[in-house]
């Protein structure tokens, strides 16, 4: 018996993101574990991102919010189209 139950077969998006090492086991943590598991999974996160700006400066601040721009820039648009 494993500790979260996952459904039989989940979509290629899931498993490809899953699949991930470190960013997998959080998502899927988030996705199928309790609901107090989010807010363990946002503060890692912030965590991450703190400690790539303590490791590499400035970059390790500025390249993650970069990268998140197209990701934020998809949001919108999917919600834009309702």
């Amino acid at each position: 018996m494993t500790a979260i139950e996952m459904p039989g077969r989940l979509p290629f998006w899931q498993r490809l993101l899953f699949a991930i090492p470190l960013f997998g086991w959080l998502a899927r943590d988030a996705a199928n574990g309790k609901p107090e598991d989010l807010g363990y999974t946002a503060a890692a996160l912030v965590s991450m991102w703190g400690c790539s700006a303590l490791l590499f400066g400035l970059p390790g601040l500025y390249l993650p919010a970069l990268a998140m721009v197209p990701v934020m820039f998809l949001i919108l648009v999917l919600i834009s189209r309702g």
